[in-house]
């Protein structure tokens, strides 16, 4: 494959997630947009943290996604919230959906990225996590660091 295709450059990251969310499994999708969209992107005005992808009839759309208008554009600049459809296979449209109807689980944006020139999204079929959970993996986080912390030192 060109290399130029194969060039990635993460524009922003849903850091919240992995705090929040146990991760079941990632699916990566392409977003249209139009031309202001992504110049903004190009500068990095997003936001994706309180956006969410829905399937409805037999389409996936990401609601809540915020790009900021673009600062050199016109009176024919965009609309910074609106709906974007998300472009995915039938048969990953129709197991998502019917992954998305059971209890508890959701689709989120986890990464948003340039992947050569298309503007990819990286969503995760997620669970929320309790509060319980949250303080679990801080624990184990820090017990993390100290061993590696402890390890460390134990080689000088």
């Amino acid at each position: 494959m060109d290399n130029a295709k194969e060039r990635i450059k993460i524009i922003v990251t849903n850091r919240k997630a992995r705090h929040l969310y146990h991760i079941l499994d990632t699916y990566e999708a392409g977003l249209v947009l139009v031309g202001t969209e992504v110049k903004s992107l190009r500068e990095g005005k997003v936001n994706i943290s309180d956006s969410y992808a829905v399937i409805k009839k037999r389409e996936a759309y990401l609601i809540g996604l915020h790009i900021s208008p673009y600062s050199k554009g016109n009176i024919e600049n965009h609309d910074p919230t609106r709906r974007r459809k998300l472009l995915l296979r039938k048969r990953e449209i129709t197991k998502l959906f019917s992954k998305t109807q059971e209890r508890g689980l959701t689709l989120i944006p986890l990464k948003l990225y340039f992947k050569g020139p298309y503007v990819k999204v990286e969503l995760g079929l997620v669970k929320g996590k309790q509060l319980f959970d949250r303080r679990e993996d801080i624990k184990k986080r820090e017990a993390d660091r100290e061993a590696r912390r402890a390890k460390k030192y134990r080689q000088y």
